[in-house]
């Protein structure tokens, strides 16, 4: 039987390969404002700590174990423990870890989580090579820029097909940044990005396991490898993003190559960063907020009735878990986030743990917030009123939680909850020491003080 092999696609499109091949190869070192480079330093020092936090995390145990069965070369850093392993496991170890608490960066147009796959890479490959600090902000800077770019350009169909866009653009930021540490020419950078291009990573159906945080994790290995290859001679499509079925039409209908061209080298892509004060999913942080700020007015959860919320729809398409049995299904659950911002003023890591997401007097509050969905509210918006048992209504609107780039962390919140992360796995003054290192990562002639800062004492 004939088949119809008719597809609709744009044979027209621009070389978006070789284009973003030429920016990584050839942008000049530091080619960006001030800002843009201090938010680059911010971007690694919260993705080092979330990396940090999470080395003893269940998921890291097994996903070590796994590859401890290869029988790696000690060739980089598993943030926070003290094992070595080869720079591409090192890539895959530490980009889960860093999405393990769901307290990652968030590019907010796009909603992926860049630094995960791209710094993961990054690091492992830099402590490989002895790459310098600055070579490290380069390559963070530009790999993100280029996952960001291709995400703009996809996002929402992409996202709406299934598909984790923060494994399946950072499989190409990643090879990116690595292109860019290995010093390789266009047309190297170009099979590179290629063949990251056959590579996309990850499935929305995952989150609430530990397959969500594997996607940036894998992302950042198959990057890595990606660039090895690319470095060695082998070959991919050079035009692997854009063909009729490359890989951007084959996972998308939607592609719109002016948003990877428009001011490519003028504006840089990691300048919208966001960092989350609340470790779960971002669209949960406005309840979250709203809901600490009715603690902050004296409403207790003994006093309510009901907390009604309404959010934009996608709130609850993405989060909307009743009842969350464990942690991991709970940072997908606004209902938790909720009872948690009531309860305890806050959301940390700590907060979304086994035994708090179980606990009688939680389960019992997330069974008293009422949800509904308004789309007439934006989705990084949430409107919450507490009905309290003597008649009390007391309403919050949030219109931009803390976090966002309207309302930002400042650089001293983000040390606070780097400490928060990683006081327990390293110690508080090895963690300031690691914190000031961070700052001045672009100055640093090499990452080995950074890396021995970021490993515990051994037994």
């Amino acid at each position: 039987m004939a088949r119809n092999t008719q597809v609709s696609a744009d044979h027209n499109a621009p070389p978006i390969t070789q284009q973003l091949a030429q920016f990584v190869a050839n942008h000049p070192s530091r080619g960006w404002s001030d800002a843009v480079d201090h938010e680059a330093h911010r971007t690694f020092m919260n993705w080092l700590g979330c990396a940090v936090g999470a080395a003893h995390h269940e998921a890291a145990d097994a996903a070590l174990a796994a590859v401890n069965m290869l029988q790696p070369a000690a060739q980089a850093s598993v943030l926070g423990r003290t094992e070595r392993v080869d720079m591409a496991s090192a890539a895959l170890l530490n980009g889960i870890t860093s999405h393990t608490f769901d307290f990652d960066d968030t590019h907010l147009k796009t909603i992926i989580h860049p630094a995960g796959p791209v710094a993961s890479a990054v690091l492992a490959m830099a402590e490989h090579l002895g790459s310098s600090g600055r070579e490290v902000i380069d390559a963070l800077v530009l790999g993100i820029d280029v996952s960001c770019r291709v995400g703009n350009a996809m996002y929402p169909d992409h996202y709406d097909r299934g598909w984790h866009i923060t494994g399946s653009t950072g499989t190409l930021g990643a090879a990116a940044a690595c292109a860019r540490l290995l010093k390789l020419d266009v047309q190297k950078t170009a099979m590179a990005l290629g063949i990251a291009a056959s590579q996309p990573i990850g499935m929305r159906e995952q989150f609430g396991t530990m397959t969500k945080p594997f996607h940036p994790g894998a992302a950042a290995r198959a990057g890595l490898m990606s660039a090895l290859l690319a470095q060695q001679g082998f070959t991919a499509s050079p035009k692997a993003l854009e063909a009729p079925r490359g890989m951007m039409q084959t996972v998308s209908t939607k592609n719109d190559w002016n948003e990877i061209t428009h001011e490519l080298g003028e504006r840089f892509e990691i300048s919208f960063n966001s960092y989350k004060p609340f470790a779960c999913g971002i669209v949960i942080h406005p309840s979250i907020d709203a809901c600490a700020q009715l603690r902050a007015q004296g409403v207790t959860p003994e006093q309510v009735v009901s907390i009604e919320l309404k959010v934009h729809s996608l709130v609850l398409e993405l989060t909307g878990k009743k009842e969350p049995v464990d942690g991991l299904q709970a940072k997908f659950s606004v209902y938790h986030g909720c009872a948690a911002g009531l309860t305890f003023g806050y959301a940390a890591e700590e907060e979304f743990a086994d035994d708090i997401v179980t606990r009688e007097d939680m389960v019992a509050l997330r069974r008293k917030v009422i949800a509904t969905v308004d789309d007439s509210i934006d989705e990084a918006s949430a409107d919450v009123t507490a009905v309290l048992k003597d008649g009390r209504r007391v309403h919050v609107f949030v219109e931009h939680a803390i976090g966002s780039i309207q309302n930002p962390m400042t650089d001293a919140l983000l040390e606070g909850k780097f400490h928060g992360l990683a006081d327990a796995v390293l110690g508080k003054d090895k963690t300031s020491a690691l914190i000031a290192q961070c700052w001045t990562l672009g100055e640093a002639s090499q990452l080995r003080d950074l890396a021995l800062l970021a490993t515990p004492k051994r037994p």
